[in-house]
């Protein structure tokens, strides 16, 4: 598939998405009596709320910080549509004037990701996603299994992957496969309803840059989420990814992002030192060093 073609693919998905009515769920305001002054039926039906895994959650309005993934979670048989786009040009290379005669490195090309996530199960997403780097599909499960609560600190949650270059490997005759399979965790905490920490450690196999190399890369995400007000559909956010053994190269992932949701929508302007950073692989990678793109992220739930 040509750049062109994979462009006005994801571009017809998000218009589609777009187009469609808004869910009833994820969209209402947060509100309630103060727990003192509440009905004991009213009490219940509160606590029962917060294993709803359809209730929005104003501190996590979104499966990704920027790259890094969060604990957020999927109902049952619902989905998640969510595309990202890098562009190439380099904000950190020449004067303002440069910057502006390429639009701030919107005519220089972008690097797309298009992913989709279902919850299979209760607490268990399927996820696939495709990139136009190497043509890379990575096929991933997530288990939400530990929540947040009176009684437990923080939200834990595991992932498991593989990421396979061209297609994965459809078509690629006498090509290596060069599968890179992924381990990994998310330990979030939220205070409030105005802050989330993140921290994910990543075990990630066959991040050599050949083909033939089998180096394997150790990284622990740490990103954070502010909402700007207790009312406010509004965030800031923010990520850096360092390494902590195995193959290494380039600089440590990071990026940060001004973000708006909108009913079941979540867009995010983003600032990253990479192009090729949406998979695990790509993460542990590193971004480029001397270099800051600007970006999207656009995430449409189904629930």
């Amino acid at each position: 598939m040509t750049r062109s073609a994979f462009a006005s693919t994801f571009l017809a998905i998000a218009v589609v998405a777009a187009a469609l009515p808004s869910p009833a769920h994820g969209q209402t305001p947060e509100t309630g009596a103060p727990a003192s002054t509440a009905p004991a039926s009213t009490t219940t039906a509160q606590t029962a709320s917060d294993d709803d895994d359809a209730r929005l959650d104003p501190a996590e309005p979104d499966f990704v910080v920027i790259n890094l993934p969060t604990a957020l979670r999927l109902p049952v048989h619902a989905g998640n549509f969510h595309l990202t786009h890098r562009f190439e040009g380099n904000l950190r290379d020449g004067s303002f004037t440069d910057q502006l005669s390429n639009f701030f490195g919107v005519d220089v090309g972008a690097a797309l990701g298009l992913e989709y996530r279902f919850g299979l199960m209760r607490h268990v997403q399927a996820i696939v996603q495709r990139t136009n780097r190497s043509r890379a599909i990575q096929f991933s499960a997530k288990y939400d299994g530990w929540q947040q609560s009176a009684t437990r600190p923080v939200s834990i949650s595991g992932i498991v992957s593989i990421e396979g270059d061209n297609n994965f490997g459809a078509n690629s005759g006498t090509a290596p496969k060069n599968y890179s399979p992924a381990l990994g965790a998310v330990i979030s905490r939220e205070v409030g309803t105005q802050l989330a920490l993140y921290a994910t450690p990543f075990w990630v196999g066959k991040t050599g840059t050949n083909l033939n190399a089998d180096g394997n890369t150790g990284f622990i995400g740490l990103g954070a989420r502010v909402r700007l007000g207790p009312t406010s559909s509004t965030y800031l956010s923010g990520e850096v990814s360092p390494r902590i053994g195995g193959f290494v190269i380039a600089d440590p992932e990071y990026g940060f992002a001004i973000e708006k949701r909108v009913g079941a929508h979540v867009f995010a302007l983003t600032f990253t030192n990479g192009t090729s950073n949406t998979t695990y692989r790509q993460i542990a990678r590193g971004g480029a060093p001397g270099h800051l793109h600007l970006g999207f992220n656009l995430t449409r739930k189904f629930f």
